[in-house]
Formats: structure tokens, sequence, C-alpha cells
């Protein structure tokens, strides 16, 4: 008969992940330091998680940041709200002390990227995706538009800021991002808020 799996000790493991991630960055993540932080030991974390990334993507998965549900009516407000949510998601070190090495390790295991893209980034997309719906619902959406291109369009500003560093990722950015986008495949690119 097989030992029942202790939730308990899952929980704490992702959160141990997490926590150090923040402290430590990616690269000073080690299973010992885990375990220790975590109560536990490393077999124990081994049979649950058997490499150090997919215990670093479990960890991501579970604390959901920069996903959030919107329906305000605006479509300005909704992609303004998803895209401020991405950015402090970003901003926050669990994300952004591990993501640039963490994607250089998805280009070398094809079943982590699958894990990541599944329990990571497809709920983000979805949460958008449903307010882009409701949008071309409203007519405030070009009609025939590729909702998959439109969510890139949106997203992809913030996350290469994330990545590469190169300009910050300022507080006024997913406006400047939103009023972009929005111009090129929406059919009215105010804030209904501001009327």
């Amino acid at each position: 008969m097989a030992r029942q799996r202790d939730e308990r000790i899952d929980s704490a493991v992702l959160a141990a992940v997490t926590a150090l991630v923040r402290e430590t960055g990616y690269s000073g993540l080690t299973m010992e330091a885990i375990a220790r932080r975590a109560g536990t030991t490393k077999p124990a974390i081994r049979r649950r998680w058997q490499t150090r990334q997919q215990l670093v993507v479990a960890a991501m998965a579970e604390e959901r940041s920069g996903v959030v549900e919107l329906d305000t009516g605006c479509t300005h407000c909704d992609i303004l709200g998803h895209l401020e949510a991405l950015r402090l998601g970003m901003a926050d070190p669990a994300v952004a002390r591990v993501l640039p090495a963490l994607v250089a390790d998805l280009a070398d295991d094809p079943e982590l990227r699958e894990t990541f893209l599944t329990a990571v980034w497809q709920p983000r997309r979805e949460a958008c995706l449903v307010s882009l719906r409701k949008a071309g619902e409203r007519g405030e959406l070009k009609p025939g538009l590729d909702a998959d291109l439109v969510l890139d369009l949106f997203a992809a500003p913030i996350v290469f800021r994330a990545l590469f560093g190169h300009r910050e990722l300022d507080p006024d950015f997913p406006e400047q991002v939103t009023r972009a986008v929005l111009s090129g495949v929406g059919v009215d690119t105010q804030c209904r808020a501001a009327r």
C-alpha cells in the first residue's frame, strides 16, 4: 500500500522555495536550504520533485503572481489592470530573480517548458482572454482579431523589459502599452472611466 502524501510538506516546501528565491535568487537556491527552511528532508522533497527547476515552476504556479480576474466593463481599464498585475508580478523577486535563468532551462527541457506554460503562464493568458472576449462582445475590438496575437502584443513589452532590464518597468508603462496596442486593435482607445 502506497504511503499517503502529506500536503503540509508540499506547502512548506513551495513556500520555502518562494522565500529563498526572493532572498538568494535562482542560482543560490539549493535543496539543502529548501529542506532546512521547510523543516523536512531532501529525500522527502525528491520524492515530490526531482529537480530544482521543477520545484521553482511548482512554486511559481502556486504563487499565481500577476494573475487577476477583471471585468470593469471598460476594455482599456481591464487591459491596464492585467498589465499592471503582470508588471508587479514580474517585479516580484520570486519571478524577477528566476525568470531569466529559468528561460534557459526551459529551452533545454521540453517537459519542464510545457509544465511552465500550462501551470504558470496559461492562467495569466486565460484571465486576459476573458477580458478580450468580453471586449469583443461589447464591440470594442476590431472583429476577427487573433486573440493570441493581441495577448502577445500586450504582454511582450512588459516581459521583454523584465527579462532584459534595458529599461525600467515604470508604473506608467502599462498605460503606455495599453494605449499603443488599443490604438491598433481597438475601436475606441479612450478610458470609459475618464468620460
